[in-house]
């Protein structure tokens, strides 16, 4: 199974910016991510305006994108209403999102998790008669900012429900950036024992810095799907704390220093970067892209 790397980082990781990004700066930073080898990109969301507004454009966008090309962009469909959206421009991909955490969905979207599942079954009809793939995410894996601990067997529960309902892949997201390798291999073995390993992706953030050591772990029981944003931007809305997503650039660096190859060029994703840091007038915080921009410039 080959490796697969998932870039987030135009609609994970700027739904948290606090100010709206101009539809032409995210059409251009995407463009550099195409640029530099990433293959999947999720690249907005089709949701209330009033909800996310950073995200308000996804029609306007999708329809710059290369929906055709060779390039696998996706989007978060959380309802219906946001799937049909979602088909009309044009994309093959859509993602739908729930949590192991009763809590944490509901703070999320306003449903329990049977709702939240319940709602996304009129999505997995329609994109099964459309022929589009759907991707699932569980948030919340390990840990979860209301309930704490977060019951193994849980995430195996609605993990399973939605691959049954059709669901290609599953993210499994480690929300908070509170877990280390044990408490990973400890739930993928758990997992495991009852899903393909090609079925599951890992989605680590990075708050106590733990991320890359959590994809390797991953790796090792056989993981080869992640998810990562450039730059390591992003965050959640509803974990307060929670730092941004896995740096993409520090993710390609763990693979290719271990002999990994990902198709990514990692000095035209520094680029990619670079532009957003410029957009944003902020640092990031991808400890790759900082180290390497230092070296760059000595």
């Amino acid at each position: 199974m080959s490796l697969k790397i998932t870039e987030v980082g135009p609609r994970d990781g700027l739904q948290n910016e606090k100010s709206e990004v101009p539809t032409k700066d995210k059409l251009l930073y995407i463009q550099k991510l195409v640029a530099a080898g990433l293959k999947h990109i999720e690249a907005t969301s089709f949701v209330k305006k009033e909800n996310i507004p950073q995200l308000g454009d996804a029609k306007e966008l999708s329809a710059s994108l290369d929906l055709k090309g060779n390039v696998h962009f996706s989007a978060l469909t959380p309802n219906l209403k946001g799937y049909q959206a979602a088909i009309s421009s044009g994309f093959k991909e859509v993602a739908v999102f729930t949590a192991a955490s009763e809590s944490f969905t509901k703070k999320n979207i306003n449903r329990t998790i049977q709702e939240s599942i319940d709602g996304f079954k009129e999505i997995f009809a329609e994109a099964k008669k459309d022929g589009l793939l759907v991707r699932g995410y569980v948030s919340t894996v390990i840990d979860c900012p209301y309930e704490g601990k977060i019951d193994p067997k849980k995430v195996l529960e609605v993990s399973k429900i939605l691959l049954d309902q059709g669901a290609y892949e599953i993210s499994l997201g480690e929300t908070i950036g509170t877990a280390v390798p044990a408490e990973v291999e400890k739930l993928l073995n758990i997992l495991l024992k009852e899903i393909p390993v090609d079925k599951l992706a890992g989605h680590f953030h990075d708050t106590y810095g733990m991320a890359i050591s959590n994809v390797q772990k991953s790796y090792e029981l056989g993981i080869r799907s992640f998810d990562s944003s450039s730059g390591g931007l992003g965050g959640c809305p509803y974990a307060k704390g929670a730092s941004g997503n896995l740096a993409t650039e520090d993710l390609v660096y763990f693979f290719h220093k271990s002999g990994i190859q990902t198709g990514i060029d990692l000095s035209k994703l520094l680029e990619a970067s670079a532009f957003m840091e410029g957009i944003l007038q902020r640092k990031l915080a991808s400890r790759s892209y900082i180290a390497l921009k230092a070296k760059a410039a000595s």
